[in-house]
């Protein structure tokens, strides 16, 4: 069943976090390689749109999490202020 909730893209098979509000692939995106990490995208006080994925890297087979945003500002300020467990 959750394999048809997946998108696959160039780089990536996803699988929408059920928290997202919006479940788009925005522009702007990090790849964290903590498929278990708990992230709080609230916490971050982001100003646009947003979304986090269960990510495969299809290029190495890496695990992980992808989020997305809509600006490229909230993609900076999630560098800046993510730090894995």
């Amino acid at each position: 069943m959750a394999t048809a909730q997946a998108i696959t893209t160039a780089d990536y098979k996803l699988f929408p976090n059920p928290r997202n509000v919006h479940r788009v692939v925005f522009e702007h995106q990090v790849f964290v390689p903590h498929p278990y990490m708990f992230i709080e995208m609230e916490s971050y006080y982001l100003k646009g749109r947003y979304s986090l994925f269960a990510a495969h890297r299809l290029s190495d087979n890496k695990a992980g999490q992808l989020a997305t945003f809509e600006l490229p500002e909230d993609e900076q300020k999630f560098k800046d202020r993510f730090v894995p467990d």
